[in-house]
C-alpha cells in the first residue's frame, strides 16, 4: 500500500532546511578540495597510499554557514571527515548538523553514524542511526530510520528502511519512505501504521 501525505508549510520548510544543508557541506567539502595543492605527478605516492585510504582528511571539523544578513543558518560537525578524488567522494564520520531558521529559536538537529557525500551526483547518504529531530512549543518531532538518502539534483529524499515519525500526538511507521520537498509530498511505501491520540 502507498499512502502520500501532502506536508504541511512547517514541514516542508524544514525539508527544505535539510536540503539546504547538502548544499551547503557539497559546496563546504568543493571548496576544501580546489583549495587543497595537489601533486598530480607522483603515482608512487598513490600506489603506496593504495585505492582504500583517503586523498586528504580533516579531524574534529566545525563548518558553520551564514545567511547574507550574518545570521548562523548551519552549523555541522563531524570528528574526522575523509576526502577521496578519484569519485569526489567524502566520508563523514558521525555527522551532526543542526539548521538553523528564523520561524523557531531550536535548531532542526541531524544526525547519523556517518555519512558520504558524492559531490558529482548531488547524493548524501546518511547510514546507522539516523536522526532527525525538531523541538518546537508544540513539542519534539523526530524521524528515525537506519538509512536516508537527500538528492539535490531533484529535491528529494527518500530510503527504503523501515521509518518510524514521532509526533507529539502520535506515531507513524512504515517501510520506505520518499519526500518531494517542492511539491510537499511525503510518500509512504508500505506497511503503515500510525497511532495518534486524540485532544480532549
Amino acid at each position: 500500500m502507498i499512502r502520500k501525505v501532502f506536508i504541511p508549510r512547517s514541514s516542508a520548510d524544514a525539508w527544505a532546511r535539510t536540503l539546504a544543508l547538502i548544499a551547503v557541506i557539497a559546496a563546504t567539502l568543493f571548496l576544501m578540495w580546489q583549495s587543497e595543492e595537489r601533486d598530480t605527478g607522483n603515482p608512487e605516492a598513490e600506489q603506496l597510499r593504495g585505492p582504500s585510504e583517503p586523498d586528504s582528511f580533516v579531524v574534529d571539523s566545525h563548518y558553520r554557514a551564514f545567511d547574507e544578513q550574518g545570521r548562523l543558518e548551519i552549523r555541522l560537525t563531524s570528528p574526522r571527515i575523509e576526502q577521496f578524488e578519484n569519485d569526489n567522494r567524502a566520508e563523514l564520520q558521525a555527522p551532526i548538523a543542526r539548521v538553523f531558521s528564523e520561524q523557531s529559536p531550536e535548531p532542526w538537529i541531524i544526525e547519523a553514524d556517518e555519512g558520504s557525500l558524492l559531490q558529482a551526483r548531488g547524493l548524501l547518504h546518511l547510514n546507522g542511526n539516523v536522526l532527525v529531530t525538531r523541538t518546537a512549543p508544540a513539542g519534539e518531532t523526530t524521524l528515525a530510520t537506519e538509512a536516508l538518502t537527500l538528492n539535490d539534483n531533484d529535491s528529494t529524499v527518500y530510503t527504503d528502511q523501515p521509518v518510524t515519525i514521532n509526533e507529539p500526538y502520535g506515531t507513524t511507521r512504515a517501510t520506505g519512505m520518499k519526500a518531494w520537498i517542492d511539491e510537499r509530498i511525503l510518500e509512504l511505501n508500505s506497511q503503515v501504521e500510525g497511532r495518534y491520540e486524540t485532544l480532549r
